[in-house]
Parts: structure tokens; sequence; C-alpha cells
């Protein structure tokens, strides 16, 4: 039979982002824009 090494379930940390980092992915977003066009070619642009 094998041997088990671990014996309770090893769980990873709660990890929370800070808001700072919510609020910069929210408005890189939204300044984001794609332009896709008629071939297989995509633009994408930031607008500062």
């Amino acid at each position: 039979m094998a041997k088990l090494y671990s014996k309770k379930k090893l769980e990873a940390p709660e990890m929370l982002p800070k808001k700072e980092t919510i609020a910069f992915l929210l408005n890189y977003s939204k300044a984001l824009t794609i332009v896709k066009t008629s071939g297989n070619i995509t633009f994408e642009s930031i607008a500062n």
C-alpha cells in the first residue's frame, strides 16, 4: 500500500487584490480599443 506523505489537505492562502490594482485594470480596459478589419488583422490601441 502506498505511503501518504501529506495527511491534511494543503490550502492556498486567500489572496485579495488591492483597490489600486482593480482600479488600474478597470481604467485600462475602458481605454483599450480593438478594431477588427475585414481580414485577420486586429489593431489594439489605448486612448490616453
